[in-house]
């Protein structure tokens, strides 16, 4: 890998500069600059769909050593707006190892900075909240300032956008059981990681991954055991379809389980509201206490978002699903981390239980839905 000392800068919708060392493609990229927190997983935070649209800074100072694989990927690209990292690996040390991070980033037109004051940013986004912000990198670094600001004012932002078009596959894939076969199961793409298709499959189930843009017909087509939304990106406020699309699963009691942005439209689909967090929560070391047990589990993490929801005791559906209760509550922010209905079967996390490659406390949730669908199966067939 060769390194070079092209400029860069990254610029902040408040006018806030840090100048530093091109990384990855060369060009312009803008984005919600958020943080992650992972010191580890960097190819599975790259290849995660729910960070589309986002410049994720990573907080780890050394990112790249183990370079990029081809096994290890949780979709078809890297998906963040743009990268930041303070000390890129000049070498890349693992045996498994394909590419270098740099070239991945550059194949897939990922433009990136290093060399900057990650820990500065990171304090920023922390007190100011995340913002808009462009990486301009080669030519595009030489723009004249108050240009550049005014560039990254005009991108959108992310209260308000809808990005899972932009994710989702375009047609239905499937993939078969590898545990004990229990049915089909329907699995809206958001912005599904390739380890949680793996863990339904391990669970018994025909994994049906959908277009975003199905429709309940569709659902019902393939004669589903239950249904899964997975994580994403976007505004979950921006996807009312989806919502709706929901209600009509929780309608017909076909059993239930969100992970993520899932959680967010479990939480609309109930008649909760959803919120946007001032930083939002990116790693994999977050606390949070799951109620039923009172274990508390270190999780990962990737959502700006949150249902805005009481954190105690039993409440009606607004919308007539019976009672629900928080399940989850994440210990740094007191923030609803999952949702349990009571009356009907279904519920969701805020965070990742698949999470490639850890931690792996919250992975028994894959066994709590299997359960939930088989004893549903029961119920029916003894009914």
């Amino acid at each position: 890998m060769t390194f070079t000392t092209d400029p860069a800068v990254l610029v902040l919708e408040d006018g806030t500069r840090h100048v530093g060392r091109a990384y990855g493609a060369r060009g312009t990229t803008l984005g919600e600059v958020v943080f992650a927190t992972g010191m580890t997983g960097y190819q599975e935070t790259l290849t995660d769909p729910s960070y589309a649209g986002q410049i994720v800074l990573q907080t780890a100072p050394h990112i790249g050593n183990t370079g990029m694989n081809d096994e290890d990927p949780e979709s078809r690209r890297i998906w963040v707006a743009g990268y930041i990292v303070r000390d890129p690996s000049r070498v890349v040390s693992n045996w498994r190892a394909d590419e270098s991070l740099d070239d991945a980033l550059v194949n897939d037109g990922i433009v990136g900075i290093s060399g900057i004051d990650t820990r500065a940013v990171t304090r920023h986004i922390r007190s100011a909240g995340s913002m808009r912000g462009g990486i301009f990198s080669g030519d595009a670094a030489s723009i004249d300032p108050d240009e550049q600001v005014r560039i990254v004012r005009e991108a959108p932002q992310m209260a308000g956008l809808n990005l899972s078009a932009e994710v989702s596959v375009a047609t239905a894939e499937v993939t078969r059981a590898t545990g004990e076969r229990i049915g089909n199961l329907a699995v809206l793409d958001l912005g599904v990681k390739q380890a949680t298709i793996d863990n339904l499959a391990a669970r018994g189930f025909d994994v049906h991954v959908l277009p975003q843009d199905v429709t309940i017909d569709d659902i019902r087509a393939i004669d589903p055991v239950a249904v899964f939304y997975s994580n994403g990106p976007g505004d979950p406020a921006a996807s009312g379809d989806h919502v709706e699309l929901l209600r009509a699963v929780l309608d017909e009691r076909l059993p239930f389980f969100g992970i993520c942005f899932g959680n967010q439209l479990l939480g609309r689909a109930l008649g909760f509201g959803t919120y946007k967090l001032p930083f939002g929560h990116r790693g994999i070391n977050q606390p949070v206490l799951d109620k039923a047990t009172g274990r508390v589990e270190i999780t990962a993490h990737n959502h700006g978002f949150a249902v805005d929801a009481p954190i105690e005791g039993e409440v009606e559906s607004p919308n007539g699903y019976g009672r629900v209760e928080v399940s989850h509550i994440g210990l740094n922010d007191r923030v609803v981390e999952g949702l349990r209905a009571l009356d009907i079967p279904a519920f969701s996390v805020q965070y990742h239980p698949e999470a490639a490659a850890g931690p792996h406390d919250a992975n028994y949730l894959f066994d709590r839905f299997r359960d939930l669908v088989v004893a549903n199966l029961e119920t029916h067939k003894n009914a």
